[in-house]
């Protein structure tokens, strides 16, 4: 579309007309035509009154929306806010909380905490591919500080040293003119968790730089391994992970400026968030935000699902 939005202020002008954001729904859902997401049927027919079409198969749900089968499926809100929503975190660098998104377009915070875990489903692109190349590998430990607990909540939460308390996320980055990074939060930093993630994304014989961590160590003579230990260095010749370390600054900076609570349960969908912009950064806001709405399609998550292992958050 030539006279797609490159901006916020266009975004929300463009959308505010139903029709343009229906068109723009259908173009990138249904590129080869609009079928039944029941049946597949493409000899559909569009009840223009509702916005709805209608399948020509006998089945149950023959009549649906642009939002069936989707992250936006049972939501009584326009497709408007929703986009106006993913066009916010799929740009902003630093996150946007769920008190920003209340404000903004005028649903509640738990609605607009909702929406945004929704949207971030759809940030998971899955984009990347197992490879040949050099490879940084790196984990970090996400928590709050002992110093600014409470003593109940410090006896309760760090029942050791060190990391003690805190959940870890393991990144993997591969170089390249633009770097590309897969990050997931794990149970543990022991050596089968941290090398199923670098295996999962580097070739065997590719070079895979680390920090000093143990369990790194027996990725040799599988993979070309060399560790920087950062208690001496940080850099040896082209042995270092601060492609990693710039990604951890970024997400931290996300965790702690923006979101400040995240439960463990949904750690790993704010990991998925940040992953997203980091990948796409050479893209301009409108590209992200369409392969954010180009990848709503079967990914859905009910409420109940969301906080069945934890409670809602407030950032």
């Amino acid at each position: 579309m030539s006279s797609a939005p490159q901006t916020l202020v266009e975004a929300v002008r463009y959308f505010a007309d139903p029709d343009t954001t229906l068109a723009t729904m259908v173009e990138l859902r249904w590129p080869e035509g609009v079928c039944c997401p029941t049946c597949g049927r493409s000899d559909v027919r569009f009840i223009a009154t509702r916005r709805m079409w209608e399948c020509k198969g006998q089945h149950p749900r023959r009549q649906f929306s642009a939002k069936v089968g989707t992250i936006f499926e049972d939501s009584p809100l326009g497709l408007d806010k929703w986009f106006a929503a993913i066009w916010l975190i799929a740009n902003c660098k630093n996150g946007v909380s769920s008190y920003e998104i209340h404000r903004g377009i005028g649903v509640t915070q738990k609605t607009a905490w909702f929406m945004l875990h929704r949207i971030r489903l759809a940030m998971e692109t899955g984009s990347f591919l197992k490879s040949e190349g050099t490879f940084e590998a790196d984990e970090t430990y996400v928590g709050g500080k002992s110093k600014n607990m409470s003593k109940a909540r410090r006896e309760k939460t760090i029942t050791g040293s060190g990391s003690s308390g805190k959940e870890i996320v393991m990144g993997v980055l591969k170089r390249g003119e633009t770097s590309q990074v897969l990050a997931r939060h794990i149970p543990t930093a022991r050596k089968g968790a941290v090398q199923a993630v670098v295996r999962e994304v580097a070739e065997p014989g590719s070079a895979v730089y680390t920090d000093a961590l143990r369990s790194y160590i027996s990725l040799a003579p599988e993979y070309l391994h060399a560790a920087v230990d950062h208690a001496i260095e940080f850099v040896r010749d082209n042995v270092h992970t601060n492609g990693m370390e710039n990604f951890w600054s970024l997400f931290k900076r996300a965790l702690k400026g923006t979101y400040v609570s995240v439960e463990p349960t949904h750690l790993n969908a704010y990991v998925k968030e940040q992953t997203f912009r980091f990948n796409e950064r050479k893209d301009k806001d409108g590209g992200r935000f369409r392969k954010v709405l180009g990848n709503v399609t079967g990914k859905r998550i009910t409420y109940k699902e969301l906080i069945a292992h934890g409670s809602p958050a407030t950032a």
